[in-house]
């Protein structure tokens, strides 16, 4: 996940309560009867430092015999769920069948981790984005990542709910008061793009006194990870870097790739942003730390 990854190398340069971070909720979902919210626990899960490093998601070591022992009851036990990561859903499914807020509840899951730094989901309201595939009709979005392996032409892309919920109390105040904003190396269409669509966050970008930076997800014209690839050129888009950068050129002030897509660095500036050339590969705890020191020296000249 390069919003982790990137967290990883920024927390190590900032303190902690200067650090929010706005989460993806639309890819939450629910299994065995369970509110997983997969963005928001991979990004605690690593500023916590417990996250799986080989997987990139879950608690490192964990089992999964509860899994094993579903598999007993469900056919279609697809969902990688470990032991311990159960327990925070758990934890989340009670509280807000209680009545609380999503923002509340990752609050606390947040304290009981001991991160400091302050994680926001989306909204608080039900946003599920879902992906339509030629040949499979409309699948929600875990079904399509992770049941199909994102295989399949992608025609098109729908944030449901988004336009009509409201972003959590302080969405919104955190962009206007930010100093920086970034943008992490995540799938554009549905890591930033559900966040970009509830009502009233695009506008703030585009207001805010901070200076927005974004990351290329896209690296010698194939994705980092994941199938974005499929939904850039299924959407009508070019899968490059260029391409990245033309969809947040309306709020982007400096926008990020890597050494080998260098060639991208003026047809980027012509668009009205910045380009930054570093190496955006965060295959290692040191180079998270190189790259987000580097975005932060790019806003700060």
């Amino acid at each position: 996940m390069g919003a982790a990854r990137l967290l990883r190398g920024l927390s190590s340069l900032l303190e902690p309560r200067a650090l929010t971070v706005i989460v993806n909720t639309g890819d939450d979902e629910t299994f065995f009867g369970l509110h997983v919210s997969p963005d928001v626990d991979t990004i605690l899960y690593t500023l916590a430092g417990v996250v799986s490093p080989g997987q990139g998601w879950g608690i490192d070591r964990d089992t999964f015999r509860c899994l094993q022992a579903l598999q007993g009851y469900y056919t279609d036990a697809w969902f990688q769920l470990g032991d311990r990561d159960l327990a925070t859903h758990i934890y989340r499914t009670d509280r807000l069948r209680r009545g609380d807020s999503l923002t509340v509840i990752t609050h606390a899951i947040a304290e009981a981790h001991c991160v400091r730094q302050r994680v926001l989901p989306m909204t608080d309201a039900a946003v599920r984005t879902f992906v339509r595939v030629a040949g499979h009709g409309t699948l929600p979005f875990q079904e399509y990542l992770v049941h199909r392996r994102g295989h399949g032409k992608v025609e098109s892309i729908e944030p449901r709910g988004a336009k009509e919920a409201r972003p959590a109390t302080g969405v919104l105040e955190a962009i206007r008061q930010a100093r920086y904003v970034i943008l992490p190396p995540s799938n554009p269409f549905v890591s930033i793009g559900p966040i970009l669509a509830l009502r009233g966050v695009a506008a703030t970008l585009r207001s805010t006194r901070a200076r927005v930076a974004a990351i290329s997800p896209i690296v010698g014209g194939a994705p980092i990870k994941g199938p974005l690839h499929r939904m850039l050129r299924g959407l009508g888009h070019e899968v490059s870097a260029l391409g990245v950068a033309r969809l947040y050129k309306d709020f982007v002030d400096l926008f990020v790739i890597d050494r080998c897509d260098r060639r991208f660095a003026e047809p980027i500036a012509e668009l009205g942003m910045k380009s930054v050339v570093t190496d955006t590969i965060m295959s290692t705890p040191a180079k998270s730390l190189r790259l987000a020191g580097a975005v932060l020296q790019a806003l700060e000249s």
